[in-house]
């Protein structure tokens, strides 16, 4: 599919999705998402193909279970490229992941306030891989240089037949635990000199607190559809599709500007009994 005959917005999320070149995919993503603010598209049309199991992706990085990414000093320019690198997937894995709801969940009844949302959201993390991987190239490095894990994505597949739960596990765990300890890693990075970085995790962590709150927007607004209690259903999804508790230290402040109250999560953590 060219992005001139991009037939609907699923259509466009689900190419996107299964682009293993990373340029296309971003390219496709940011091209979806404007098209749909503009309303020059439909939300879903009968030519849209089937939705990818897997997010396409290029023959590297090779993925490795978590405890194998190895973790160095950012005080060395080869431990800043490894936090980078593992930005970058995050960063990758979210753009498929916005998509992935936007064209999973088009059938469900919400408003398309819903899909404006996701799209934003797809629209800036991919903006985002590409500052990240801008950066990783300033220092002589690329995305795929290093092993990465695929724990997002399993998240994700946990998810895929219950949208509340989708996002009760993306946005509001794993994007949440980002505003966690992004303010850490700028702090550190400019303790290093390393401004470029550090002004690359600026973007990122000023919208995603805008990410969990569309996440906790549209999360409180299915529970109350179904007169469900929104943090008690949290809890509860979240033991039900959630591997581990939740670990603190919380960034409590940007979690509830975003309407993530500590009644959701203080409860979840790896020293409350379950």
């Amino acid at each position: 599919m060219s992005t001139l005959s991009m037939p609907s917005l699923r259509g466009g999320a689900i190419e996107a999705i299964g682009s293993a070149d990373l340029d296309r995919k971003t390219a496709l993503a940011q091209e979806a998402a404007t098209r749909w603010f503009a309303r020059r598209i439909s939300l879903r049309s009968p030519r849209d193909a089937s939705l990818p199991d897997r997010p396409g992706r290029p023959d590297k990085p090779t993925l490795v279970p978590p405890t194998q990414v190895e973790r160095r000093s950012l005080h060395t320019i080869n431990g800043r490229i490894a936090l980078l690198h593992a930005i970058a997937h995050i960063e990758l894995n979210a753009v498929d992941l916005a998509l992935d709801i936007v064209a999973r969940f088009a059938t469900e009844s919400v408003p398309n306030s819903f899909f404006d949302g996701w799209m934003q959201v797809a629209f800036e993390e991919a903006k985002h891989f590409r500052l990240v991987r801008g950066r990783l190239r300033d220092l002589g490095a690329d995305y795929g240089d290093m092993p990465a894990h695929d724990g997002l994505w399993q998240a994700a597949h946990a998810t895929r037949n219950d949208l509340t739960a989708r996002l009760a596990v993306v946005p509001l765990i794993l994007e949440a635990r980002g505003l966690d300890v992004t303010p850490s890693l700028q702090a550190k990075m400019r303790e290093t000199g390393d401004h470029e970085s550090a002004a690359v995790l600026d973007v990122i962590y000023n919208d995603e607190k805008g990410h969990v709150a569309i996440g906790a927007k549209w999360f409180r607004f299915l529970c109350a559809r179904e007169r469900r209690d929104p943090a008690q259903t949290f809890k509860e999804l979240v033991r039900a599709n959630f591997r581990g508790p939740l670990k603190p230290p919380f960034n409590d402040l940007a979690r509830a500007e975003a309407g993530l109250t500590p009644s959701f999560y203080r409860s979840l953590t790896a020293t409350s009994n379950l």
